[in-house]
């Protein structure tokens, strides 16, 4: 599938990429069959601009500084129920993927897929179907969503946001003023969940955020030295 129906109003969609360069590149391809009304970097942008601009389908990658897509997307489905999302992602997870599709109707696409897989994505996201990329697989979908349940209860949103913001590297103060908390307050829900986790030190606390999926490991050729 490589076009849509232009005998209705072309659907309003919303881009949420913490890489620029991709994120415009993905505007340009839309655009030919959507009205792309906004990009965003991270998600509590997504948030704010959603709110504004009232899409109908928000592409979102899963993986995105201070607040991840998948979180965003929870936060952003409160609020606004009748919106659907494209989590459009380098991670190849069926338990991300298990956790994305509580949200309803949404589909869950590499971001190697071919063009005209997003589109069939897109289509059948807002016929009110769910797509999950055939190069996704899981044995029982059915456990693997059940598992998705019990890991997102680990952790209150809150805390996951703090997890986050800590796994990214980022310091009490910034954290603090991010999530409009007192220092105070963000040391009280970190002391939290390190003694609930049995986390020992700020590299398990690293670790524990990239074994929930609340950041993304750099990519092996990202870290290589370009001088070298």
């Amino acid at each position: 599938m490589d076009t849509v129906r232009t005998n209705q109003p072309r659907p309003r969609l919303l881009i949420a990429d913490d890489h620029a360069i991709f994120s415009d590149a993905l505007r340009s391809f839309l655009e030919r069959n959507f009205e792309v009304i906004g990009q965003v970097l991270d998600g509590r942008a997504l948030l704010e601009q959603a709110e504004k601009l009232r899409p109908d389908l928000v592409i979102v990658d899963v993986g995105m500084p201070v607040l991840n897509g998948l979180d965003a997307a929870r936060r952003l489905k409160e609020n606004m129920p009748k919106v659907k999302f494209i989590f459009l992602t380098m991670q190849n997870d069926p338990h991300l993927a298990a956790a994305a599709l509580e949200l309803g109707p949404v589909a869950f696409v590499l971001k190697h897929s071919a063009g005209s897989e997003l589109l069939k994505a897109i289509h059948e996201v807002l016929c009110g179907h769910s797509y999950i990329t055939p190069q996704m697989k899981s044995e029982d979908w059915a456990e693997t969503k059940a598992r998705a349940r019990q890991f997102s209860k680990d952790l209150t949103p809150r805390q996951r946001g703090i997890v986050q913001l800590f796994g990214e590297g980022r310091p009490m103060k910034e954290i603090a003023g991010l999530l409009n908390l007192s220092e105070k307050t963000v040391e009280f829900h970190k002391h939290h969940i390190m003694v609930s986790f049995n986390l020992k030190n700020n590299a398990d606390l690293v670790l524990f955020a990239l074994n929930h999926g609340l950041i993304v490991p750099l990519p092996m050729h990202s870290r290589a030295n370009p001088c070298a």
